[in-house]
This record gives C-alpha cells, structure tokens and sequence, in this order.
C-alpha cells in the first residue's frame, strides 16, 4: 500500500488479511467494524502502544484500523467478504480454509481485475491501482474525519446538548444536562425503557477530545455513579483503550456502556442529526419494454 511503516511493530495491511477472515470465523461468519477489529488485536497480539499510533496527522483514526479497512476491502474484491448497508462484515463463504488463504496471491488477484475494464486489459502501475482502493477505503472514513473536527471545535456545553438530544431521540426519557463542577466528571441523567415495562436510569459523561480515554477514567466515572443508576455511559470523540474496555465491562463491577467517535458519527447518521444523506437517482429505459408493446 502507498503508506510506509512508521513502526517495526507496525503490521501491512496484507499481513492483516488472515487475522481477519480468522476474525470472522470466530465471531460466527459475521461481525461489526468495531467487533472484528478487537477480534484482530487479539489474534495479531497488537500492542497497545501500536494501537495509538494515529492514521495521518489529525489521527481521527489509529494506523492498525486504517490498515485494516484496506484488509476488508481487498478480501470483498477477492470475493471473500460482503458487508451490508448496515455496516455488518461477513464471510461470503462458509468453507474458508485458513491454511490455504495467501495474502499474496489475494494482492496479486485483486490488483489484476483493478487493471480489467470490461474485458479489456489496461496498463496501470501497482501505484494508480493502490490510490483507487486508497480512494474507495478513504471515502468511507472522510466524512467521519469531518464531523469529527466540527465535533472537536463545538463548546463543551454544546457537546452535552448534542449528547442529550441523541440520548431523547434513540428512546431515553428524562433526559437532563446537570454539567455540575465537581460532581466526579458527571454530565447528565436519563431513563431509557426496555421493551414498554422495565426502566433503567442512566447517567453520562461526555468527553470532547481527541484522545484515548483510560482505564483509570472510566474506575473515577465508575466510582461516580455508585449508587446513583442502573448504568454508565461515556461519550467521546476520541477512542478507549483497550483496558478501558476491559473496565468498562468488568465482572462484579456497574456497567458502563462505551460510545468512540466512530460510533458516534455512525449514531449521528442513523439519527439524521445534522447529517444529510443525498441518494442519487439512477434511471434506465427499458427499449424492449416499449418495443413488446
């Protein structure tokens, strides 16, 4: 790929392609973004610090999960995946053997049919067919990029509401901004009903930034709510860390439901908040309809 390794530990995205479809295996055949990428981290043993290595120099997205949609996108062109409007990855076949996947035969292949228009071969270097895949991976994440520096720029205070009008429109009641100093890094309080009959209070905390949250945050924001709700729930721009995650969902411990910048573009879309999206329209005229008339 055009990207060069800043990092020794710093996996191609080719050697990222069999973790992946290992990924997927695991998770059943099918999984999220978000549940094959940490699936990925495991199997590759990718550490932390390689983790939080940013993708270009906003780092609105890590290396590894930049590298990664490269991954996705040249096993849905070798035929190996599909993924649906609804952003779920799947095998495209359940007989997958691992042992025989190779990664460079994968490059190889997928690289031959970008240089295939309509059956006829055109010449075009490894380069121009990269920025082509570069440009269908990218297009996907531009507009997340985007939203998030708006995010990054909007108050505080406009942070909260904007956390408060996603929480009332995906079914919370009750929905209030309390954003009181030293209330242990508390931003407001909901309620949100399961199926009409049980209720569950929740309270949140929004973090506008473009870092990492830590585990150590989400044991304060824990230690916060005890005693307060039924669950926790902390919004960022930025990413968690892996034991971040972890803690958030500890056994014996409240739980805390997590929300990264890239869930929270996804929420905004799916809501329509501030996101507008535009359909083109394809028409094609039937002739031999008319002509059968």
């Amino acid at each position: 790929m055009a990207r060069k390794k800043q990092n020794n530990d710093l996996p191609t995205f080719d050697e990222l392609i069999v973790p992946t479809v290992k990924a997927l295996l695991s998770l059943g055949g099918s999984g999220t973004v978000e549940e094959i990428n940490n699936k990925v981290y495991e199997i590759a043993t990718i550490p932390e610090n390689i983790l939080q290595i940013p993708h270009g120099e906003e780092g609105t997205t890590n290396e590894v999960d930049y590298r990664l949609a490269w991954s996705r996108t040249y096993l849905k062109k070798f035929g190996l995946l599909e993924n649906s409007a609804r952003g779920i990855w799947a095998l495209s076949k359940a007989d997958i053997d691992i042992n025989k996947l190779d990664p460079t035969e994968i490059k190889r292949t997928v690289r031959e049919q970008a240089r295939s228009i309509e059956k006829k071969i055109i010449t075009i270097s490894n380069k121009q067919v990269e920025e082509d895949i570069e440009g269908e991976v990218q297009n996907t994440e531009d507009w997340k990029d985007k939203l998030l520096n708006i995010l990054y720029q909007i108050t505080p205070a406009a942070f909260e509401r904007l956390a408060q009008r996603i929480l009332r429109e995906s079914g919370f009641f009750q929905v209030e901004v309390t954003g009181k100093s030293g209330d242990g890094g508390i931003d407001g309080k909901g309620i949100v009903r399961v199926s009409g009959f049980l209720s569950f209070h929740v309270i949140f905390q929004c973090k506008r930034y473009k870092g990492s949250v830590s585990p150590s945050q989400i044991r304060d924001f824990r230690g916060a709510m005890q005693g307060r709700a039924d669950k926790g729930l902390i919004i960022t721009t930025g990413r968690f860390t892996r034991e971040a995650i972890k803690e958030a969902t500890r056994d014996g411990a409240p739980p805390i439901d997590l929300i990264d910048g890239e869930l929270l573009c996804d929420k905004l879309k799916e809501l329509k908040l501030g996101i507008s999206v535009q359909m083109t329209e394809s028409i094609e005229i039937k002739n031999d309809w008319f002509n059968n008339l």
